[in-house]
């Protein structure tokens, strides 16, 4: 490559990195273009090189599964699931290792520390650097220094460079960067005690910004924490701390006011059947089925987003009338009951008409007996749900909600003008909380914008931190 071409320029404070402080960091005296669409400008006494020129890339590859020999061995074997659960820039361990055995079997290398490894598939672009020898399955590379280089320098740069990474992949059944794409990408290189800063530089930036996100992680944890405790209380004690209590006979739960009832869930629904009722089985409603647009089918995005106005997934009006049992109707509550458990929406006025996906249950409240949004809350909020029917199946994570077990569960009943100043306390609180938590979820948004410009601008050279 011909690096002798690239034309010199001043760069002006218009053209330094958006989202870096122009009063803290200064740009560099003089740079040149290289036509590198995602470098930009580089510093004029920087280089450009290719991954090939500095890399030896390593392939990774999987021991058959069905060899019980071949795995829970000592030698780290690293996936991508491993790199994007990582949230440092070292790794030396894998969540599955394989044994000697399982090593000479396969494709694999053991690659040494300091290598840096690049996921390829599913999805591209994860990075970190190996704190020991290891190897990797065949949805990672590993980039071997072929020369002396600041490993830190070019793992920021790849990190920063993940949206090149992913533009070079290919396949139509899923996307994956070759050994000879990853070997092309073009990076920018600066002389090696620079690396050295640069990387020195973002190792104490970012660590001070990680710092910073996870006191803030930690504070949303705790106002969770304090939303989740401040629903239970009312909504098993109630408002009035003076208020006379007596055993619930339930002893996960102990005392409630006096003058509260404990009653099954199914006691509270109307007096029909299906008032409490899981969507179709299986082979009841296909995905072949849901190709029409007639009828509405409502699944757990609606419920999870609370918004019923989402979704493609529409039926017959013929296929309706098989399942007109499964129809939901206006102040329906709406539980999802596979996967995410246990959230709830109430079906709103004017919904379009439409039925229950396979995924959801539907509960019909007593409006005379419960309010249906306390009830809604409690079963979202509260936990108190979700807990019976984990104790009632002996396990601490629940697979599927049925509709005879969630009608045994246990809701403690205030009169109904106390569910509504219990509703309406808890909503002005809540309503408090999150928009805090949002508050604090935006910076913690910002700081990791900032955190990735940062990496940006200096590992292109949009800011000088030489002497920082």
């Amino acid at each position: 490559m011909d690096r002798s071409t690239g034309n010199t320029h001043n760069v002006s404070k218009e053209q330094n990195t958006p989202g870096i402080e122009r009063c803290r960091f200064r740009p560099y005296p003089q740079y040149k273009d290289f036509g590198v669409e995602w470098l930009g400008k580089i510093p004029a006494h920087w280089d450009i090189t290719r991954t090939k020129e500095q890399f030896c890339i390593v392939n990774g590859s999987t021991p058959s599964s069905s060899e019980p020999s071949f795995w829970d061995g000592d030698i780290v074997w690293v996936t991508p699931d491993d790199l994007g659960e990582l949230h440092e820039s070292r790794l030396g361990d894998s969540s599955r290792k394989i044994t000697e055995e399982g090593y000479k079997s396969c494709g694999t290398s053991i690659v040494p520390k300091g290598s840096i490894l690049v996921s390829t598939r599913a999805p591209i672009g994860y990075v970190a650097i190996a704190t020991t020898n290891l190897c990797t399955n065949q949805g990672c590379k590993s980039l071997v220094p072929k020369r002396l280089l600041n490993n830190g320098f070019f793992y920021y740069q790849l990190s920063s460079a993940k949206c090149e990474l992913e533009s070079r992949g290919q396949g139509s059944t899923f996307r994956e960067l070759s050994r000879d794409k990853l070997g092309q990408i073009i990076l920018a290189r600066p002389p090696e005690p620079e690396q050295h800063a640069i990387a020195s530089f973002l190792d104490r930036e970012t660590a001070k910004i990680d710092a910073l996100v996870e006191k803030k992680e930690r504070l949303i944890e705790l106002l969770q924490e304090k939303r989740a405790a401040l629903i239970t209380q009312a909504v098993t004690r109630g408002l009035d701390p003076t208020v006379p209590m007596k055993d619930s006979g339930v002893e996960w739960l102990g005392e409630i006011p006096t003058h509260w009832a404990l009653v099954p869930l199914k006691s509270i629904t109307l007096a029909r059947p299906g008032s409490i009722k899981t969507g179709p089985f299986g082979s009841q409603l296909l995905a072949s089925d849901m190709a029409q647009e007639e009828i509405k089918v409502y699944n757990q995005r609606n419920v999870i987003a609370h918004d019923f106005t989402a979704g493609e997934n529409y039926i017959s009006m013929s296929k309706f009338r098989e399942l007109a049992s499964f129809e939901v109707f206006k102040n329906d509550i709406l539980v999802t009951t596979r996967g995410t458990i246990g959230k709830s929406a109430i079906v709103p006025n004017g919904a379009e008409r439409g039925i229950l996906h396979p995924c959801l249950l539907r509960i019909q409240p007593d409006s005379d007996k419960i309010k249906i949004a306390y009830l809604a809350l409690i079963i979202q909020e509260s936990n108190l749900v979700i807990n019976q029917l984990a104790l009632a199946s002996n396990a601490t994570t629940i697979d599927v909600i049925y509709s005879d077990t969630i009608g045994r569960v246990l809701i403690p009943c205030p009169p109904i003008n106390e569910q509504s100043a219990i509703f309406e306390f808890l909503d002005g609180m809540t309503v408090k909380i999150d928009a805090l938590m949002s508050k604090i979820r935006e910076a913690i948004t910002s700081l990791r914008e900032y955190r990735a410009a940062l990496i940006s601008a200096a590992v292109t050279g949009k800011i000088d931190v030489r002497e920082g």
